[in-house]
């Protein structure tokens, strides 16, 4: 089982000593001969190679014809959408994942067939899950971020119903309940009590609609009727 990282830095390093750890060959590209002594940590077995992540040569020193996996994780999205698309297209890698930083451009390429870590959209929404003292928070992103799983105490207007009419079958299903410390994966016919707190996958989209059902915001203020 063999992988190519792209990327040097913190993220490239961890991830190569990660798969290295599973039993994985590894070989990492980084146009810096110096991010190798930087970020590498002691014990690493694989190849590191210096050049441009996206040249073919590069490329095939470091074994992408081989490769069952393949990350491009610069700090560049073009290079590693560059980079990404050759790995998939041409070398036909299985795996083949990449590190964006615009959400919008990580939506358009998750269409191509290559998995994208949108790191704006998921940095912003961990950040705010922990600073803002919110009744509803982000709890965890899915993918790029269309899909986010929110926390939030057991709306009024919705205590003595089931679970099922929290949902919608294209934009939101209910994927955990906590109730007196204990979280548990209710059935649709669960009765929501006060005080449950309630963890909802949503599509991002779908946001402002759930807020106008719940009846809050993302900041925990008043908002629309149920």
């Amino acid at each position: 089982m063999h992988a190519v990282i792209v990327g040097c830095g913190r993220v490239g390093a961890e991830l190569a000593q990660a798969l290295e750890s599973r039993g994985y060959t590894v070989a990492i590209i980084d146009k810096d001969p110096d991010a190798f002594e930087q970020r590498v940590l002691p014990g690493f077995s694989g190849k590191k190679l210096v050049g441009v992540g996206f040249d073919q040569e590069i490329m095939e020193q470091a074994g992408i014809e081989n490769a069952e996996i393949f990350a491009s994780v610069t700090r560049g999205d073009n290079s590693n959408i560059v980079s990404a698309r050759i790995a998939k297209e041409h070398y036909n890698v299985p795996k083949v994942a990449a590190l964006i930083y615009d959400p919008r451009r990580a939506q358009m390429y998750e269409r191509l067939g290559i998995s994208t870590v949108a790191t704006v959209a998921w940095a912003t929404d961990q950040i705010l899950a922990r600073v803002l003292p919110s009744a509803k928070s982000v709890e965890w992103t899915i993918g790029s971020g269309e899909v986010v799983v929110i926390g939030f105490p057991a709306p009024s207007a919705f205590i003595g119903r089931p679970v099922e009419d929290l949902r919608d079958p294209a934009k939101a299903r209910v994927v955990a309940m906590s109730r007196f410390g204990a979280t548990q994966i209710p059935d649709l016919k669960t009765i929501i009590q006060e005080g449950d707190i309630i963890h909802l996958a949503v599509a991002r989209s779908a946001l402002p609609e759930m807020e106008e059902r719940l009846g809050f915001d993302l900041t925990g203020n008043p908002g629309g009727a149920v």
